[in-house]
């Protein structure tokens, strides 16, 4: 498999502690050795969030464990990406409209990342959990790891009860079919950018996190949760502000819970394992 020192761990949340605002652009200088951690990146899909992107920004800034922040503009109309750029990101525009497509364009984008880390641009993830999500990845404990909101913190209003009711069915059915621990599907996760290409994403709108999840499953790879806070999130939310927004969603994910059960990985996703 890859190889891990199991140190890192310690390392990273020393550095977190020390941590320390990056240079313009989102490029920093960790306060280690060059080898001592790999190359990570945060990639944050934002569509319309200029409200809340300059302080996601400016919190995963202070987390000296980055190497990297990328922005993705899905085609926002308010300004999004100015706001992000001016926070010190790296913005990426998709003109096609998608949770999937914005994600799959950060992942192209960070090309030079070994480790990504994705959270949404909407100010309800808490960077500050950063290093316990990526935590168990360094430590060589996990291959995918998840912050869950279940397991944390939820603000009282941060989720709708469609949301709540959507998120326990589908990982009701992912335990069942899939035989996971899962409790979430946070957006706040980590994975090796190796391994997540090698699982030949497909869902280009909100079955992305569940795509993801379900054939790391049937790939073998390792599943972690961690507590993480989850705040309520600044504006109106594109999943949950609706009914009908939502019934969308919960369809995507359900279809995409059920769709990969029989998914066999291919070569690289084999490779990547050993």
């Amino acid at each position: 498999m890859h190889d891990r020192d199991h140190n890192r761990r310690g390392r990273a949340i020393a550095m977190k502690e020390n941590s320390r605002e990056g240079t313009e652009g989102g490029a920093f200088e960790p306060d280690s050795e060059p080898d001592s951690l790999p190359r990570i990146a945060a990639v944050i899909p934002s569509l319309n969030e200029a409200p809340s992107i300059s302080g996601v920004v400016e919190g995963m800034r202070k987390q000296s464990l980055l190497s990297e922040i990328i922005v993705v503009d899905n085609a926002s109309t308010d300004g999004t990406g100015d706001a992000a750029r001016e926070a010190g990101a790296r913005v990426v525009r998709e003109a096609r409209r998608g949770y999937g497509r914005a994600c799959l364009a950060g992942v192209m984008a960070a090309k030079e990342a070994e480790i990504l880390v994705f959270l949404d641009g909407d100010a309800a993830d808490d960077p500050d959990d950063l290093p316990k999500v990526l935590g168990p990845l360094l430590d060589g404990e996990a291959d995918l790891v998840i912050g869950s909101r279940a397991l944390g913190e939820r603000e009282s209003g941060s989720m709708t009860w469609q949301q709540v009711f959507g998120n326990n069915l589908a990982a009701f059915l992912m335990r069942r079919i899939y035989g996971m621990e899962v409790t979430d599907m946070g957006p706040f996760r980590a994975i090796r950018r190796e391994d997540l290409i090698s699982l030949d994403m497909s869902e280009m709108t909100y079955g992305w996190p569940v795509e993801m999840m379900v054939k790391s499953a049937r790939a073998g790879y390792r599943y972690h949760e961690v507590p993480v806070v989850y705040r309520r999130r600044i504006g109106v939310s594109k999943v949950g502000g609706t009914i009908s927004g939502s019934l969308r969603a919960g369809w995507r994910i359900i279809l995409a819970t059920f769709r990969y059960s029989r998914w066999r990985p291919g070569k690289k996703a084999k490779a990547a394992r050993r």
